[in-house]
């Protein structure tokens, strides 16, 4: 049985999963073409290279948002990191106290990262209801396994947002979820995992850091809401790092997918993967790591 063990020791976002798959063997190309599939093409472009965070070489993805934002991408880019990261899938959403002077000292470990925060700004708004995904999703053609997987994610995501906000699963509209970043990553790690052939995949318990973020309804403490009811029935673990290690998608996607929550199981490893999150930290590599074996 080839097993995927999701080491989640810095916690788990959407790009993290994705990097750490291409790292660990995917095919990135294969990817761009099957996404393709949802005929969105024209709202994004998808970049991935390799860089070293703490000493561990890793692979960074990113989903770029197409718009006329890049010609401003370096003006104003502290303040608009500040308010509109917690748009990609949660992760950026720092706490305000302790990272943001720190980013600035690391730009050169992630430059891409800045033109996407940016195209946030214009694509925010554009809320997708979660039928609507639902909709995309069911129209492309995507083999079934990679759909069913898909499907799952997002209800997943839909079914705690709707809790919270006290509203029924038709009636949800994806929010910080809910920008193309989000789609790409979910369907991305259904694609990539059905690629890799993976018959069974387990994960540690799952970091969500501490601390404070700013989202769209305010200052709230870390892990976010959503975040922590997509993880009911999760174990997760207490982390003293001020920052929100885990996001909704990254949640989401590691409680739909992992069978069982362990330590690394007994297998022959075959390949190891390290996707590279936003933030760099002082003492903590901001990675992901997979592990595949038999």
């Amino acid at each position: 049985m080839r097993t995927l063990y999701f080491d989640c020791f810095s916690g788990i976002s959407g790009d993290m999963v994705i990097g750490a798959l291409i790292d660990a063997g995917a095919d990135p190309n294969r990817l761009v073409e099957e996404l393709k599939k949802l005929h969105i093409e024209d709202e994004y472009k998808l970049t991935w290279k390799k860089l070293v965070k703490n000493g561990i070489t890793s692979t960074k993805f990113d989903v770029v948002l197409m718009n006329n934002a890049q010609s401003h991408q370096h003006d104003h880019e502290h303040s608009h990191d500040h308010e509109h990261e917690h748009h990609h899938d949660h992760e950026h959403a720092h706490d305000h106290d302790h990272h943001h002077d720190h980013e600035h000292a690391h730009d050169h470990d992630h430059h891409h990262d800045h033109h996407h925060h940016h195209d946030h700004e214009h694509h925010h708004h554009d809320h997708r209801a979660y039928k609507d995904i639902v909709g995309l999703i069911e129209n492309a053609g995507f083999d079934d396994p990679v759909k069913i997987t898909a499907l799952k994610i997002f209800k997943r995501i839909g079914e705690a947002e709707g809790h919270i906000h006290g509203i029924p699963l038709e009636k949800v509209y994806f929010h910080e979820v809910g920008a193309v970043d989000s789609i790409i990553d979910i369907i991305g790690a259904a694609i990539l995992i059905h690629q890799l052939e993976i018959d069974i995949i387990k994960s540690s318990p799952i970091p969500v850091g501490t601390g404070r973020i700013h989202i769209d309804h305010g200052v709230y403490p870390v892990p976010a809401p959503a975040t922590l009811e997509i993880l009911k029935g999760v174990p997760i673990d207490q982390s003293d790092i001020k920052f929100e290690l885990t996001t909704p998608t990254g949640a989401a996607i590691v409680s739909v997918l992992a069978e069982e929550f362990c330590s690394i199981p007994s297998m022959k490893i075959n390949s190891i993967g390290y996707g590279a999150g936003t933030k760099t930290f002082k003492n903590h590599p901001n990675v992901l790591r997979v592990i595949i074996g038999e």
